[in-house]
């Protein structure tokens, strides 16, 4: 990665946290660092806790989180999502603060589709309780054939959904025009696979095939990096964090232009542009990047 003080290590399934200005990672297994929070008979652990496998079946979907909340940073993950018919289906990657309120929430969601249609990507942003913010993307890749890394980075100028470091996704931080951002609540790091066919696939036209289950996505290379909470108290605050520097305060030309990219071919929904829940634009929505 190449990312600020980092100690060379990229640990499957191991947490590295970045303090102030001291790193250090240590190999781990997946019950190290993250807790299973449902289902823990349909979360299986691979080459010695390593890798992970979730698991639906008729009887139970699963998830886990990490076991400790963030406030600021980047958090990565390789999933090899469910092949085949997978409709009906969610998996999901995501930070969540944990708070029943004022939820600050930041979402990947992998909905499931029929054999031979592209896998769709749903991203949703909550700040300060409000969400309604989806956007869907379909992927340009089968990402069932292998693993594929989704990342979140999340500083106090922006916060950006990448896909094998494309910008999928971009969020600046407009509180000058009180537009709310993600900056006072730390978050976890959450996983789920569960049957949403009421919704997931087309609406929810499509149905699950429990014919077809197990469904099986797995896990691997965790890798997160930021302010643990509770910690040091000026680590959030610190500009000298490697997610704070210049590089990463905007969209480089190069990611600007895969943005673009993406946005012009592959994006099926934005709720920016969705007139029948939001005749007025919401104001975020006039700064893109």
């Amino acid at each position: 990665m190449g990312m600020g003080l980092r100690n060379g290590f990229l640990l499957i399934l191991s947490c590295v946290v970045t303090l102030s200005l001291s790193v250090w990672g240590r190999p781990a297994t997946f019950l190290e660092d993250f807790r299973i929070t449902w289902s823990d008979s349909h979360i299986r652990q691979i080459d010695g806790g390593r890798a992970i496998q979730l698991v639906l079946d008729q009887n139970s979907g699963c998830g886990f989180a990490s076991k400790r909340q963030y406030l600021f940073g980047r958090v990565s993950m390789k999933i090899k999502l469910i092949p085949g018919d997978s409709a009906g289906t969610v998996t999901a990657f995501y930070m969540n603060s944990d708070t029943d309120a004022v939820r600050d929430e930041l979402d990947f969601e992998f909905l499931g589709n029929r054999t031979g249609q592209p896998y769709t990507v749903q991203t949703n942003i909550y700040a300060h309780g409000k969400g309604d913010r989806e956007q869907r993307v379909n992927l340009w890749f089968n990402p069932a054939a292998d693993f594929h890394t989704y990342s979140i980075m999340w500083n106090h100028h922006q916060i950006v959904f990448y896909v094998d470091e494309v910008p999928i996704r971009v969020y600046k931080n407009n509180e000058a025009r009180n537009i709310p951002y993600l900056k006072l609540q730390p978050m976890g790091v959450y996983s789920t696979l569960w049957e949403a066919d009421d919704w997931a696939t087309r609406g929810g036209l499509e149905k699950i095939d429990w014919t077809k289950a197990p469904f099986l996505a797995y896990y691997k290379d965790f890798d997160i990096e930021g302010c643990p909470v509770p910690g040091p108290a000026n680590c959030a605050t610190n500009s000298r964090n490697w997610w704070e520097g210049t590089a990463y305060q905007a969209l480089n030309a190069m990611e600007a232009k895969r943005y673009r990219w993406v946005r012009m071919n592959h994006m099926i929904y934005d709720y920016c542009t969705d007139k029948s829940r939001y005749p007025v634009t919401p104001p975020e929505c006039m700064s893109i990047i």
